[in-house]
């Protein structure tokens, strides 16, 4: 470690982010330094350089830290790390190496390890890692002492400006699933990382999980990696001084530091250039931000880090279109979204709620139209490549062309998707998503489709004189009341006789 004379950052309050810490590392000289930097920040320090000592030490006792050299023999770091863990599941374990780029420190991080340190580190690199592992320590007592307090559910709603109101909602187990574990992580400061197709919703999960977190009186900053070219990302992320660049007629703050003690939400994440992501990892270290044009370290942060992507990150990582390290450190918590075509039992439930949002937006103190059976059933049978995104827009399409209390059909609801075919007979033909599915699932939900649709059509133009549609169909009376009461299909008003 280089000289701890001078600390770049204030050290930790004692009275309130006191620490018990394990010290392990064969390196004398290190030890001694590390244990004497912590100690001066008010932390109880234990040091040893035998791993078989680190082991029982951990066994007898809960600490709170451990940093400990992943390369020291016979008893290896990775063995101390996993004693860690499987001894106190919430106890921070910060591993310190000579070589951070190689694979045992990224396997240390798959295995649960908090983060990892690079030797030579400095006094002022050491305390800022250790003031977050105080503040995450902080953050999880406050947790366990809420959870002994009984309180109810959040509701799964999150408001975002102008008075919108975004709804999760699902009842498909994939869905509630995601919900359900960015409720649990909302709580923490973990790192999550949302992967879905794009549509899904994963700006509104990570608002939510901002929604529900401690720093929710803070800011949430969404930054699309995407939208910017590299250098102009780059001043926005970081912020510049004066004369950086042609241009920079002022000192601006970046978006880290505008993000302190909030959320900072990447969106798109493996669209960001791979020295950009150095750069990033780099604050995700040691908290510390550098301005472009600045010699110095400006400010250190204190940011809750979401990602997403419409990629799979790990096949990201596999292409090197994304840094295995910067993967590790960002998907602490994972959560996928299903796409819309997987949880088709939402769509109703999802269609209804934004007619009735978009119907209030656009004609307020109107009775709002309602769906019929046949155009649910149009929804749910499309594939919806833009997810909830397009049936959102597609609905408020709809409630912008209809009638106050207007039953909406299938005629009433445009069909892009097809090629401009109409939705009457786009609903009754043959849906591309079927191909994804084997030859006799695909065969009998057809058969169900077309059942269900040409039974509704039968009873309109019959008027609901069941005679008359049996004679229209070619079928008994019995026949047909057995195939409306197989599918659930309502009788229009009429008569029975002719």
């Amino acid at each position: 470690m280089t000289s701890p004379a001078t600390p770049a950052v204030p050290p930790a309050d004692s009275s309130t982010s006191s620490l018990r810490v394990l010290v392990v590392d064969d390196d004398r000289t290190l030890r001694e330094g590390t244990a004497s930097v912590l100690q001066m920040d008010g932390h109880a320090v234990t040091s040893t350089g035998r791993g078989d000592e680190a082991l029982e030490f951990v066994r007898r006792r809960k600490f709170d830290l451990v940093l400990v050299d992943l390369y020291m023999t016979p008893t290896s770091g990775m063995e101390i790390l996993r004693a860690c863990l499987d001894t106190h599941r919430d106890t921070i374990v910060v591993v310190m190496t000579g070589n951070p780029s190689v694979a045992s420190s990224i396997e240390a991080l798959r295995m649960g390890a908090w983060d990892y340190l690079p030797k030579p580190f400095s006094a002022s690199h050491l305390q800022v890692l250790v003031g977050r592992a105080a503040h995450a320590v902080a953050n999880a007592r406050e947790t366990r002492e809420a959870a002994a307090v009984a309180s109810p559910r959040p509701q799964l709603v999150t408001q975002t400006g102008a008075g919108d109101l975004l709804a999760l909602l699902g009842e498909s187990a994939s869905f509630r699933k995601a919900v359900d574990l960015a409720q649990k992580v909302a709580a923490t400061d973990a790192s999550v990382m949302i992967s879905g197709e794009s549509g899904t919703g994963k700006e509104m999960i990570a608002q939510f999980i901002h929604k529900h977190s401690r720093r929710a009186q803070r800011k949430l900053v969404p930054v699309n990696c995407a939208a910017l070219p590299e250098n102009l990302l780059e001043s926005e992320m970081f912020g510049y001084r004066k004369g950086a660049f042609t241009g920079a007629d002022r000192d601006k703050a970046g978006l880290l530091e505008v993000a302190n003690g909030g959320t900072l939400f990447l969106d798109e994440l493996t669209e960001m250039t791979m020295p950009l992501q150095a750069k990033l990892l780099r604050v995700l270290q040691d908290g510390v931000v550098r301005r472009l044009g600045s010699e110095t370290h400006d400010a250190v942060v204190d940011v809750r880090f979401i990602s997403a992507t419409n990629r799979d990150p790990q096949e990201s990582v596999k292409q090197g279109i994304l840094r295995e390290d910067l993967f590790y450190r960002l998907r602490v918590v994972p959560i996928k979204l299903p796409p819309l075509r997987q949880r088709t039992e939402d769509i109703p439930l999802l269609a209804e709620h934004f007619l009735r949002q978009s119907w209030q937006r656009h004609r307020p103190g109107t009775p709002t139209p309602v769906f019929s059976d046949s155009a649910v059933d149009f929804l749910v049978s499309r594939q919806w490549r833009g997810n909830v995104r397009e049936l959102q827009n597609l609905i408020e399409h709809v409630a912008v062309i209809s009638d106050p209390g207007q039953a909406i059909g299938p005629d009433d609801i445009p069909s892009h998707e097809d090629g401009g075919v109409p939705a009457a007979e786009a609903s009754a033909g043959f849906n591309t998503a079927w191909l994804n599915e084997p030859f006799h699932t695909a065969k009998d939900r057809l058969v169900t489709h077309f059942e269900k649709e040409y039974l509704h059509r039968l009873t309109t133009r019959a008027s609901g004189n069941m005679s008359k549609a049996a004679r229209l169909a070619g079928i008994d009376r019995t026949t047909l009341y057995r195939l409306l009461e197989k599918h659930d299909v309502r009788r229009e008003p009429g008569s029975d006789v002719d």
